[in-house]
């Protein structure tokens, strides 16, 4: 993920026109209801979307300030990760998730987020309840294999606000099914859908515009009060008693060390393995140049992905994602210029 996205959590909020507008093809049930968030935010797409009705809702944020803002609109709101949040299934109506754009760590490392928290939380929605999914359009072929299955009379939109456009980002509207329905299902019916979803997937420009007027309706069912509970670790709490304890001050004298000072020359010349071995290891970093190219250099490992397409004979296209790391020079000049040098490539 870029440094941008680090920063923010991965979270990319939906923009407020777009949510209005997919507040229009929803039809609400008379009196209360419950709807939830996974991954709130400060909440206002969330309440965009469930304006002017009587919905319980129910938010989990795992940043402390987007939480705290949250809790300030939202029925509910916990403030920790969506994993550690435990709810009885088939409780909500509603389930709006916008996850966030980036690979997960963990146990289920080298996955995709978006596939990772629609498969955690998909099964708290009742059933003939909507899920409205918020995601980059690349990233709808992950998702494939539950949308297919759990999920009918689905429709999808390429959303057009300036930073929806930026990440790509598309809807996904869809009503999940009851057991017996999918037990109905055949296999090539699954194979199909499947299929459209990885085709849509590889053209995501080709999805029709969401309009301001919806073409269809979704008739959410009712539902009562939820009851949720957070498995998790304080987090706040964790950070405030971190540095007071033993075990962090220890630490702190590796994680916190003073930089290394090297001086000298080699005893022999480098050849090009142990040059980026101290390169990326930052014994390189420093001020070089003079007067106009005078410029900061600093070097770094980044983790990358290539992204591979297969066809079959049968024309089944399979995508496949391979990880590599490589290593980047960041130069920032004294006139303000700055470059990235990856790969042979230069991005002002």
């Amino acid at each position: 993920m870029r440094l941008a996205g680090r920063l923010r959590m991965g979270h990319y909020p939906l923009d407020l026109q777009e949510a209005r507008r997919i507040r229009r093809f929803l039809a609400l049930p008379d009196g209360s209801f419950s709807a939830i968030d996974p991954c709130a935010g400060c909440g206002s797409a969330f309440m965009e979307i469930t304006v002017g009705t009587e919905a319980l809702r129910y938010g989990v944020e795992l940043d402390a300030y987007r939480a705290e803002e949250a809790g300030r609109i939202l029925n509910h709101v916990i403030q920790g990760s969506c994993f550690d949040v435990h709810c009885p299934v088939e409780s909500f109506s509603l389930a709006y998730l916008n996850p966030p754009y980036d690979w997960t760590e963990g146990e289920r490392r080298g996955e995709r987020a978006e596939a990772t928290f629609l498969d955690h939380s998909f099964r708290w929605l009742k059933v003939g309840g909507v899920l409205v999914l918020v995601i980059p359009g690349p990233r709808i072929a992950a998702c494939a294999d539950i949308l297919a299955v759990q999920f009918r009379d689905k429709a999808l939109y390429r959303l057009s606000e300036p930073e929806a456009v930026r990440y790509q980002q598309v809807v996904v509207f869809g009503v999940r099914r009851s057991p017996r329905e999918r037990s109905q299902l055949k296999d090539w019916e699954v194979a199909e859908a499947r299929r459209r979803l990885q085709d849509m997937a590889r053209r995501p420009e080709s999805l029709a515009v969401l309009p301001d007027e919806p073409d269809r309706t979704y008739l959410l069912p009712a539902s009562g009060p939820a009851n949720w509970t957070y498995r998790g670790i304080p987090l706040d709490a964790v950070e405030d008693l971190l540095p007071k304890s033993g075990a962090y001050r220890q630490a702190a004298r590796i994680l916190f060390a003073p930089p290394n000072r090297v001086h000298g020359r080699p005893l022999t010349p480098l050849h090009g393995g142990h040059t980026a071995i101290v390169a990326v290891s930052g014994m390189l970093d420093g001020l070089f140049g003079s007067g106009a190219d005078r410029h900061v250099a600093a070097w770094s490992s980044v983790k990358v992905t290539d992204r591979l397409e297969e066809e079959a004979d049968d024309g089944t296209i399979t995508i496949r994602e391979r990880e590599r790391f490589t290593q980047t020079l960041a130069l920032v000049y004294r006139d303000g210029r700055t470059a990235i040098l990856t790969d042979g490539s230069k991005h002002p």
